[in-house]
């Protein structure tokens, strides 16, 4: 379900209160639905595939019922599915290198295959929260002073599995904002290899372990660079000019497994020119990501040169670990996905900069557990060590602190909002001020919380939580989409002046 459509703004804070609450609200929707490979028998921790068995099946049918399942199945799900029949085509390939069948097939039995091993999976069918937003690349058709907000959302499904979805909303003219129908079939888009830099992979291998006299010879193998025009040096050549003596040690099958893997985890996703952003889901595609895509803090990232893009951290789950990535965009169609690096890079919370600070990149991490730190990068990929930068220091912050996004430039500092988690694991949402030219340095902090949850807010899936992964300054005031309860989501707004003012200097 979603809230409703236009939204203004409500009667104000009550006194002595900095935030407004409006009336937006984005609940869980079930009937946002992807269609995803499904392979009965594989479900469990002892997976044995009953693929065969199902092949043999859908093999043995008249043509004439072949026919009218198809039908059916076309009729009943392709409204809801982007290129549905291309989806079952797609997955019927991936059965065809396992299983033996007929070289030549019905269009229908074909599709029919395709559907046994598909299912719906519902993005948003347990909780939508965790937002971030930033301004949406297309600002065409507004009145003056509004402004299109891009917002992720951290959607959860069926066996808690997350995935990165979006809304649009509008902003203004003043204290006002509307959610954009999220309407239409949903799409994952097409995920493709994309080609490392040797140095680039380097600097991941040797941060997952992997620097060893095997590991060195496969990337001999792809310096020096290729001549401009040719194609750069793939890894199975590389693979293959590992010497003998090296490829017989014991230990070199599980070294190059590991190569492969992390090799394998850069990606590039592409959806439809025609599809929407609130369309569009970014879902998992590689193993470090397989049981979830959390919390993605989006920023409007400036470079050196002006050019713009757009740039996420995001926390990969693969059922056990956890691994910080990165996500880039030119324009939150296509989307490159790449493992982080160094000492900085192994936490969750990364919250980028939205530009250079003295010709290098920094992002807010979490240091210790428990405590934000910052961090600086010279490519944006590999992060050295954090340096200490707030930690608990009032009572909503007495478990632990980190940040809510990325900071925002203001004429008065980095104006960065933070989360602390306090008695009985209530998370609140604060705010401390960064020195614009040494952001190492807390120039003022907000004695209170910004945000704490109240009334109807304290109940949720997680109960008492209010948490943001991002937001943005317009027209004067701070626009803060939350998640609350780690079950829906929610819109605020503070006057910046207000916000900066009721700060005191920090101790």
């Amino acid at each position: 379900m979603i809230g409703p459509t236009v939204s203004a703004a409500a009667a104000g804070p009550a006194r002595g209160e900095l935030v407004t609450r409006h009336s937006l609200a984005i609940a869980p929707d079930s009937t946002r639905v992807v269609a995803k490979l499904f392979l009965p028998g594989e479900e469990g921790s002892e997976p044995q595939s009953r693929a065969a068995g199902i092949v043999d099946r859908a093999l043995a049918l008249p043509e004439e019922e072949v026919d009218g399942l198809v039908a059916g199945l076309l009729a009943r799900f392709e409204p809801r599915h982007l290129d549905y029949r291309g989806i079952l085509g797609r997955h019927a390939a991936v059965l065809a290198s396992r299983v033996r069948a007929p070289e030549e097939l019905s269009p229908a039995r074909a599709l029919l295959l395709g559907a046994c091993f598909t299912a719906e999976y519902a993005v948003e069918g347990a909780a939508v929260t965790n937002p971030s937003g930033v301004a949406h690349p297309d600002q065409s058709g507004l009145p003056p002073g509004a402004l299109r907000l891009a917002l992720s959302l951290r959607a959860v499904g069926e066996g808690h599995l997350s995935s990165i979805g979006f809304a649009v909303a509008v902003l203004g003219p003043g204290p006002a904002v509307r959610l954009e129908p999220r309407t239409g079939p949903l799409t994952t888009g097409v995920a493709v290899p994309v080609e490392w830099s040797p140095a680039r992979l380097r600097a991941v291998l040797a941060d997952h372990g992997l620097d060893d006299e095997v590991t060195r010879a496969v990337l001999l193998g792809l310096d020096p660079p290729p001549p401009e025009g040719e194609p750069d040096p793939d890894l199975s050549r590389a693979f293959a000019g590992v010497p003998a003596d090296l490829l017989s040690r014991p230990q070199a099958p599980a070294i190059l497994a590991g190569i492969r893997a992390i090799a394998g985890s850069l990606r590039r996703v592409e959806f439809p020119s025609d599809s929407a952003l609130a369309q569009r889901v970014l879902w998992p595609t590689v193993a470090s990501e397989s049981n979830g895509m959390e919390d993605a803090r989006f920023v409007r990232f400036t470079a050196a040169d002006g050019r713009v893009d757009y740039r996420a951290t995001y926390t990969a789950y693969d059922g056990t670990n956890i691994s910080p990535r990165l996500l880039v965009s030119p324009d939150l169609r296509v989307f490159t996905s790449s493992p982080l690096a160094g000492p900085a890079a192994r936490n969750k919370g990364m919250a980028l900069f939205p530009r250079l600070v003295h010709g290098r990149h920094l992002a807010l991490c979490r240091s210790d557990g428990e405590s934000s730190g910052l961090s600086a990068s010279d490519d944006g990929q590999v992060w050295e060590p954090a340096r200490a930068l707030h930690g608990p220091r009032v009572a909503a912050e007495l478990l632990q602190v980190g940040n809510c996004g990325s900071p925002l430039e203001t004429s008065a500092g980095w104006l960065t909002l933070t989360h602390g988690v306090g008695p009985m694991r209530t998370y609140t949402i604060g705010a401390i001020l960064l020195d614009l030219d040494d952001p190492g340095r807390v120039l003022a902090v907000l004695p209170e919380p910004l945000l704490a949850p109240a009334g109807p807010e304290r109940e949720g899936y997680v109960p008492n939580v209010v948490y943001s992964c991002g937001s943005l300054i317009h027209d004067g005031l701070l626009w803060l989409p939350y998640g609350i309860g780690d079950n829906r989501i929610a819109m605020a707004s503070v006057p910046v002046d207000r916000l900066l003012a009721r700060m005191v200097p920090a101790a």
